[in-house]
C-alpha cells in the first residue's frame, strides 16, 4: 500500500523538531551535529537570528504578489549579486533545477537570436548532477535517474569528467555551450583543476560558445570564495545558484552577462513563485552575511583545519577511508568500505553526513562552525571508523573460521 508521501526517498528513521546553529534536535532531545546542512543548504546553520528576523518581518507585510508587478526585494538582491559578480542580470527561481532550466534555455536562445538556431547542444560531463527535471536529468546523463521516463531529451553531449582532449574534439557547429560544475557534489566531490576551467573558458571564447556554470552546491562561500570559479580566476557567461542562497528558504537564481541574456526578452521565461517577497527578504539577509570578507576568511581558515584533521583520520583508519577530497567546507571522504555503511555508523555517533557518487561521504557543515565543532566531528568519525574496523575484523575472522 502506497504511503501518503510519495515513496521516492529511502528516508532515515530519524526526525528533528528544532535546530540551533550547527545542531539538530529530535523531539526527545537527542542532539546531532549536522555536517550535511540539508545538502549544503543551511550555510548559516539552523534558526539563524538574522534569517528568522528577516522572514518574520516580511511575513507580516506581504508574501506573494507574482511577477506581473515590480518586487523591490528582487531589485535590491539582484543589484547586490550583480555588483559582487560577473553578471549583469539575474532571474530568480524556486530551486536549483529551475535555475539550470533557465540557464539551458538562455544558452540555446542566445544562439537562436544570433542567427544560429542549430547551435543548441550543451556539452556536459559524466558524474554531473544538475537537477531532477526532464531537461536536467538529460543534462546529467545518469542512467539511474533517466530510466523509465521515456526518450531522453535531446541536446546534450556527455563526456568523461576532466577529459580535456575529448572536450576539444567534441565542440562542433551544433555546440551552444559547455555546462559544468567546478566541483561535482553528487558525483563524489570531484574537483575540476583550476587550469582545466581556465582552458574551458578559452575554448568557449575561441568557439564563440557560452560557459555555463552550475554553482548550485559550490556557491556562496562553500569553497572559501563567494563562488568556486573565483579560485580559477575565470568568469562564466551564465551561472546557476541555489541551496545556500536562501540559507534554508527555497530560492535559486540564474545569473548572466548582458550578452548571454540577449535572447531572454519579455515572454520567453517566467515563474509564478520565483523571487517572491518572502524568499527575497531571507536571501538578502543570508547573502549580506556571506559576502562579508571576514566570513569567507573564516570558511577558508576552518576548512584548512578540517582538511588537515581529516588527513590524520585517513592515516589512522586506512582500511576505512582512502582519501580526502574537496575545497574548504565542501569535502568528501573516499571510502574503502561502502559509503552508506560509514554514513550510518556516523549517524549512530550523532554526526550527520551525506553520501555521494564514487563511494564518497560528503562533509558539508554549516559555514559558521568553529574549532570545537571540528573536534566533535573528528571524535565521532574516529569512533565510527573504529567500530567499522571491528566489524571488518569480525567478518574476516568468521570467514577464516569457515574456510578451515
Amino acid at each position: 500500500m502506497i504511503t501518503p508521501v510519495l515513496p521516492t526517498y529511502a528516508r532515515a528513521d530519524l526526525e528533528f523538531e528544532r535546530g540551533e546553529g550547527p545542531y539538530l534536535f529530535t523531539a526527545s532531545g537527542e542532539r546531532y551535529l549536522d555536517f550535511g546542512a540539508g545538502i549544503a543548504v543551511n550555510a548559516l546553520g539552523h534558526a539563524h537570528p538574522a534569517l528568522v528576523s528577516a522572514l518574520t518581518e516580511q511575513a507580516q507585510k506581504v508574501w506573494h504578489v507574482s511577477n506581473i508587478y515590480k518586487i523591490p526585494g528582487q531589485e535590491k538582491l539582484a543589484r547586490k549579486l550583480v555588483d559582487a559578480t560577473f553578471a549583469d542580470t539575474v532571474f530568480f527561481t524556486n530551486s536549483g533545477a529551475e535555475a539550470l532550466e533557465c540557464a539551458i534555455k538562455m544558452a540555446r536562445r542566445y544562439h537562436f537570436v544570433g542567427g544560429a538556431p542549430e547551435r543548441n547542444e550543451l556539452i556536459t560531463f559524466e558524474g554531473a548532477f544538475h537537477g531532477r527535471t526532464l531537461a536536467t536529468i538529460a543534462a546529467g546523463g545518469n542512467k539511474k535517474y533517466l530510466e523509465g521516463f521515456g526518450p531522453d531529451m535531446p541536446g546534450f553531449v556527455h563526456l568523461p569528467f576532466g577529459d580535456m582532449k575529448a572536450l576539444e574534439k567534441a565542440i562542433t557547429s551544433a555546440t551552444a555551450g559547455i555546462l559544468i560544475e567546478p566541483i561535482q557534489g553528487e558525483g563524489g566531490i570531484r574537483v575540476l583543476p583550476n587550469e582545466d576551467l581556465r582552458k574551458i573558458r578559452a575554448l568557449c571564447d575561441e568557439a564563440g560558445i557560452l560557459l555555463v556554470l552550475d554553482e548550485v552546491q559550490t556557491g556562496f562561500g562553500r569553497t572559501g570564495k563567494l563562488f568556486a570559479h573565483e579560485l580559477a580566476g575565470v568568469t562564466p557567461d551564465i551561472m546557476s545558484v541555489a541551496k545556500a542562497l536562501g540559507g534554508g528558504f527555497p530560492v535559486g537564481a540564474c545569473l548572466a552577462t548582458e550578452n548571454a541574456a540577449r535572447g531572454m526578452t519579455v515572454g520567453t521565461h517566467g515563474s509564478t513563485y520565483g523571487g517572491n517577497p518572502l524568499a527575497m527578504a531571507v536571501a538578502d539577509a543570508a547573502v549580506s552575511m556571506m559576502m562579508q570578507e571576514d566570513f569567507l576568511a573564516h570558511v577558508r581558515s576552518i576548512g584548512v583545519k578540517l582538511k588537515q584533521k581529516l588527513a590524520g583520520l585517513v592515516d589512522q583508519h586506512p582500511s576505512i577511508i582512502e582519501e580526502v577530497r574537496g575545497e574548504a567546507l565542501m569535502l568528501g571522504l573516499k571510502c574503502r568500505i561502502t559509503n552508506s555503511d560509514l554514513v550510518q555508523a556516523l549517524r549512530k555517533e550523532h554526526l550527520l553526513t551525506v553520501g555521494a557518487g564514487d563511494n564518497v561521504v560528503r562533509l558539508l557543515p554549516p559555514l559558521i562552525i568553529d574549532e570545537s565543532h571540528l573536534d566533535e566531528a573528528l571524535e565521532a568519525l574516529d569512533r565510527a571508523c573504529t567500530a567499522l574496523e571491528a566489524e571488518l575484523a569480525q567478518t574476516s575472522a568468521k570467514a577464516a573460521g569457515g574456510a578451515q
